[in-house]
């Protein structure tokens, strides 16, 4: 099987672009199979994805060759730019603490074939979760952290990700703030989940609050992390409605399941490259 290839790119808004991509990929016998592209006609930016294959004798023989070749292009029209291999899978580390959900669902659909990352390792704050990590195959590091050690605790998942060569690391439920200086260091690296209530019900207990104000809709928003506690760009949220014979019970389980949804949404996107950084928004290319 001809083997897949995924070029994303950003730059400032300008006529020929598109064209020069298709052009430069007919040039080089490039079959497209899937092409979306977005203007932000407020902004004044342009976003692309493409997806395409060998087709012909003239498609460069490596990665690197063909990244040369269009090296000029992107200089040309000034694009911000990545290309990569369809095979090559994004490398995530997942951090959690004792909430076993969202965790267990990335771990599942990894192990099922349904999610196109390599989970490289789990971090935790906490013991709980680890023979259900090391039971699908994946390190387990716990790290505990307290308002002591906590810049040695951030270094450490650096150095894990480091060493495992991460793209990503995943917040699946992890109970701790990032501090500022890792947030920043990891922008548009870090994907969090959390419940929707925000920013009515902060802190904890949220459902329980909820509940007693009678709230109509339970939801989820994964989005990157930011110096902004939870208000960083959003990448993907869902809701469903409850009404009155909902119990606390029912909201948390309701909750649960959509924000471990959710999360395989945001990673599985992230996983395709299908995520672009727009200021304080995302492109998702669906």
């Amino acid at each position: 099987m001809t083997e897949n290839y995924i070029l994303t790119l950003t730059a400032a808004d300008r006529v020929g672009i598109v064209a020069a991509v298709a052009g430069f990929l007919a040039d080089h016998d490039g079959f497209i199979l899937d092409s979306q592209q977005y203007a932000d006609l407020e902004l004044g930016r342009f976003f692309m994805r493409v997806e395409f294959k060998a087709a012909g004798e003239r498609f460069p023989a490596s990665l690197e060759l063909l990244s040369e070749k269009f090296a000029a292009i992107g200089e040309q029209y000034a694009l911000d730019w990545t290309l990569n291999s369809g095979a090559q899978k994004p490398n995530v580390v997942i951090a959690v603490s004792k909430g076993s959900h969202c965790l267990n669902d990335l771990l599942h659909r990894r192990k099922t074939g349904g999610l196109p990352v390599n989970i490289a390792a789990v971090v935790s704050n906490h013991e709980t979760l680890r023979d259900l990590t090391e039971w699908h195959g994946v390190a387990f590091h716990y790290l505990p952290v307290t308002d002591e050690n906590r810049a040695e605790q951030e270094q450490a998942i650096l150095d894990i990700m480091d060493k495992t060569q991460a793209d990503y690391l995943i917040l699946a439920r992890y109970m701790q703030i990032l501090s500022d200086d890792l947030s920043a260091r990891l922008a548009g690296r870090c994907i969090n989940i959390h419940h929707s209530f925000l920013p009515s019900f902060k802190g904890a207990r949220p459902y329980h609050r909820a509940h007693e104000r009678g709230v109509k809709l339970i939801g989820a928003t994964a989005h990157f992390v930011s110096a902004d506690l939870d208000e960083g760009p959003i990448i993907e949220q869902a809701v469903e409605r409850v009404d009155h014979r909902a119990s606390v019970d029912d909201m948390i389980r309701i909750g649960r399941d959509i924000e471990a949804q959710v999360l395989a949404k945001a990673v599985k996107w992230a996983g395709e490259r299908r995520i672009l950084l727009n200021g304080n928004r995302t492109v998702v290319f669906r």
